[in-house]
């Protein structure tokens, strides 16, 4: 039997608290938000994304992001993350001492005007803007770009791989130390995503750290494991499968977290999760998002009885 260190691990980055509360209607507490956050960590969770730098007029949900932040910061070991989409954004992010900063750019050209009214070169540009910001701060704070609308666009449609793959290399080429790939909308395939994802592993290696994938169509666990078997092993994903794109209309949202730490550990990778305690977290989650639509297939069926106690959290 391998030993905890030999076994081969996966982490499950936590984006509920910014891509899913960010997507629905219902404003949670700072209190649930914190609540949520040390259940999270309990059970084993070591990267959450917390939040994101925005003007409350447009994000009312995540208004209380730096408070909910210096809170993440007082917990043992875990990696808090922020979206920033703009220089002033991660101004903010870096002040209130964020361990990493995600600045989205879409691939897609119209998506990204709508999304972020910038093109995507300009936010390539702005990548730069705040890699200066950092290293004239002396800032610690990692800048990860977020390459969404990866594998096609609702409103743009057919986005070319090597669009794709130009951007991501400009954006680490501006200054951002990691990237990572995003099914925006939900158009992936398995086969799709394991030939985009050995063409920008060749292309920047391990430089491109984390895989998130939407379950739009029902291919989201699917498109995990194509993005692992190209040597991929960090992934994010909601709790209970909340958000979405405001441009996918019908979107059920992100991998479902339990679902997908469910698949890992299953396939024998240690992610470091007591899925009970998160399936307990998912309860709970529940009740705050009365009236929302929830996704997911684990907190149906349960764990399997054989499985149960295996699957309770191991030595992270």
């Amino acid at each position: 039997m391998l030993s905890t260190t030999d076994t081969p691990r996966a982490i499950v980055r936590e984006v509920g608290l910014r891509d899913g509360l960010q997507s629905i209607a219902t404003i949670v507490p700072t209190a649930h938000k914190i609540e949520w956050l040390d259940a999270a960590h309990a059970a084993g969770q070591r990267e959450i994304e917390v939040g994101s730098f925005v003007p409350a007029r447009h994000l009312p949900q995540l208004a209380d992001t730096a408070e909910v932040l210096a809170h993440a910061l007082t917990l043992p070991g875990l990696v808090a993350s922020v979206l920033v989409p703009n220089l002033r954004g991660a101004e903010r992010a870096m002040e209130c001492g964020a361990h990493s900063m995600i600045v989205p750019l879409s691939a897609s050209h119209a998506h990204s005007l709508a999304n972020l009214r910038k093109t995507p070169d300009e936010v390539v540009a702005e990548v730069a803007r705040i890699r200066a910001a950092r290293d004239a701060a002396g800032s610690q704070t990692l800048i990860e770009g977020g390459v969404g609308t990866a594998f096609g666009c609702t409103i743009q449609g057919e986005v070319a791989e090597e669009e794709v793959l130009r951007l991501m290399q400009a954006l680490l080429d501006a200054g951002a130390d990691r990237v990572s790939l995003a099914d925006t909308v939900g158009y992936a395939d398995p086969a799709g995503v394991r030939r985009l994802f050995e063409k920008a592993r060749a292309l920047v290696g391990d430089r491109l750290a984390t895989a998130h994938f939407h379950d739009t169509r029902g291919m989201g666990l699917a498109n995990c494991y194509a993005a692992w078997q190209t040597g991929i092993t960090r992934f994010d994903a909601c709790l209970a499968g909340i958000g979405g794109c405001p441009h996918a209309p019908g979107a059920s949202g992100n991998v479902t977290t339990e679902d997908l730490a469910f698949m890992l550990e299953r396939m024998g990778l240690a992610t470091g999760l007591d899925l009970p305690a998160l399936l307990a977290l998912r309860r709970r989650v529940e009740g705050w998002l009365a009236g929302e639509r929830l996704h997911g297939t684990l907190w149906q069926a349960g764990l399997p009885r054989h499985a149960a106690a295996s699957l309770a959290a191991q030595p992270a």
